[in-house]
């Protein structure tokens, strides 16, 4: 039966899959006729985990990030009968990438999507945090201006009353979204920030601005929440 399959990929891929992604993936994964992703060397490093190399170097890659805008093409393979796969260069495509517009084309042609269990920085984090997880809202990356991420901050914190707000930001520049957070937000609001989730460089630290603690973070991938606890 033609489908499109969620697939999920690791946090970090120096790890192992086994403990983090489920079984039913592998085999997924052999029964696909091409896969779509970011780049076609994510593509490939994915596909080596599960597949032997005379299979995985012979199969076709389609490519789906912000210079791609024709959806159709992407889906036609599917259409004609055969199994695709979809996957984020990290955590679960469709949540902060651009796979939620495939998935959106893909329904209204009638075509079958599947997911799969599998790791996600962001809700990981929330968990972590301790902050509230009943109302919450991801805004993917804030301005990197100092000025109007400044503000930005400023308005999270002000819509943050009992509602988790969460970011995430580029590695290198992680330890300058947390001086600018420290500096911008009022000693009460509840900060936390999730280090290199799954790895066993995992930190996380939650605590109000006031009694915050030094917390060095190099280039590290992080996810950033506040709230303002009512």
């Amino acid at each position: 039966m033609s489908k499109l399959l969620l697939l999920p990929n690791l946090l970090d891929e120096e790890l192992p899959y086994e403990p983090f992604l489920p079984a039913s993936v592998p085999q997924a994964v052999a029964s696909l006729h091409g896969i779509i992703a970011e780049s076609e060397k994510a593509a490939r490093r994915y596909l080596r985990r599960f597949l032997p190399h005379e299979i995985f170097s012979k199969m076709p890659i389609a490519l789906l990030n912000e210079h791609v805008a024709e959806l159709d093409e992407l889906l036609a393979p599917i259409e004609q009968g055969q199994i695709w796969g979809l996957i984020s260069d990290a955590g679960l495509p469709c949540v902060a990438d651009p796979g939620a517009d495939l998935v959106w084309r893909a329904r209204q042609k009638g075509i079958a999507v599947q997911t799969f269990v599998g790791p996600s920085s962001i809700l990981m984090a929330l968990q972590l945090s301790g902050l509230c997880g009943q109302r919450f809202t991801f805004h993917g990356y804030l301005p990197r201006e100092g000025i109007e991420l400044e503000k930005r901050i400023k308005e999270l914190e002000k819509q943050s009353h009992g509602h988790t707000q969460i970011w995430i930001e580029a590695p290198y520049r992680s330890a300058k979204m947390l001086a600018a957070l420290l500096a911008a937000l009022q000693p009460t609001t509840r900060l936390s920030v999730a280090v290199q989730l799954t790895t066993p460089h995992e930190r996380i630290a939650s605590a109000p601005v006031a009694k915050w603690k030094p917390f060095p973070i190099e280039k590290e991938p992080a996810v950033f929440l506040l709230d303002s606890h009512p």
